[in-house]
């Protein structure tokens, strides 16, 4: 397994990923960066459970958004690829796995105040 380090809001994370993934999520952590970056102009500091809550909102909603576009899924179960849903579901785990570690680490920064 892997290890990078991502920048979101000028801060550091470290986050495992299997092997081969790495770019993916560096590719990932840009894109939220640069929506944290979005509600952070003019140098004001946001609560960090904020910030992460308002640039999944944002992503909600664009995805929302994108949804909106696309033609119904299959009706015929058979017709849906195992393939890209198996990719679909390595990508939301990572994501949730990322996700949990950054709220340990809050809530360690909560409990040591």
């Amino acid at each position: 397994m892997a290890q990078i380090t991502i920048v979101i809001n000028s801060r550091e994370y470290a986050v495992a990923c299997e092997d081969g993934q790495e770019a993916r999520l560096l590719q990932l952590s840009r894109l939220l960066d640069e929506k944290a970056k979005l509600l952070t102009t003019g140098g004001q500091q946001v609560n960090e459970n904020l910030l992460l809550a308002m640039v999944g909102l944002l992503l909600a909603d664009e995805l929302t958004e994108l949804k909106k576009g696309q033609p119904a899924p299959a009706a015929n179960p058979d017709a849906v690829d195992k393939k890209q849903v198996l990719d679909a579901e390595k990508q939301a785990a990572l994501k949730l796995f990322d996700i949990a570690e950054r709220i340990k680490k809050l809530a360690n920064k909560i409990e040591s105040l």
